[in-house]
């Protein structure tokens, strides 16, 4: 059982300038109150194959949580375009929001990415070198989520013993494209 729960993360400037901050809201659930704070970690990935190249573009600290529904906003600077290989540049890449509680990944929400000019003629004649003035980016709406089991120590609503769910040690847990149980939704409409 996940003591935290996302219901929502919403893209405040989507589509955007390739150089633009990301500007977004994250909604989540919380059935016990935690006494830590939550982390949370937006990475940028260019080049799947090489997490050498993975840019971490921010992070958080929220917390301590109540019991609740609880927003926070986020924003993250853009990519560093030094670190993004040439030929990675345009097209599609990787954005993975990460949730953690001590230490222990909870949660990773992850969005494709597409970056491409901001005009036809650019689009089909390529410029040299790349004007990253002129890029534009649009993140698709449809998150792949998946959740890990963790330790939470966490005392439950209802009172009594400890919640200990999950191993000390997070495993991968198959999840379908949704976010909580009310459904997906995206930029508070649901998918």
């Amino acid at each position: 059982m996940s003591i935290v729960t996302i219901r929502n993360v919403e893209f405040l400037n989507n589509p955007a300038r390739f150089l633009d901050p990301y500007h977004f809201r994250v909604t989540f659930e919380c059935i016990a109150p935690l006494p830590e704070d939550l982390e949370w970690r937006l990475i940028y990935v260019a080049s799947p194959g090489n997490e050498e190249l993975d840019q971490e573009l921010d992070d958080c600290l929220v917390g301590p949580v109540p019991a609740g529904v609880n927003a926070f906003e986020f924003e993250g600077s853009a990519p560093n375009p030094s670190k993004i290989p040439l030929e990675d540049v345009l097209g599609v890449a990787a954005l993975i929001l990460t949730g953690s509680y001590k230490d222990q990944e909870f949660v990773r929400v992850g969005y494709y990415q597409n970056t491409e000019y901001d005009n036809e003629e650019m689009k089909e004649a390529l410029p040299e070198p790349i004007r990253f003035d002129r890029l534009v980016r649009d993140i698709n709406t449809k998150p792949r989520v998946t959740r890990f089991q963790i330790k939470w120590d966490i005392l439950p609503p209802q009172g009594g013993t400890a919640v200990a769910a999950g191993a000390a040690n997070s495993a991968a847990v198959p999840s379908a494209d949704d976010i909580g149980d009310e459904g997906p939704s995206v930029n508070g409409k649901p998918t």
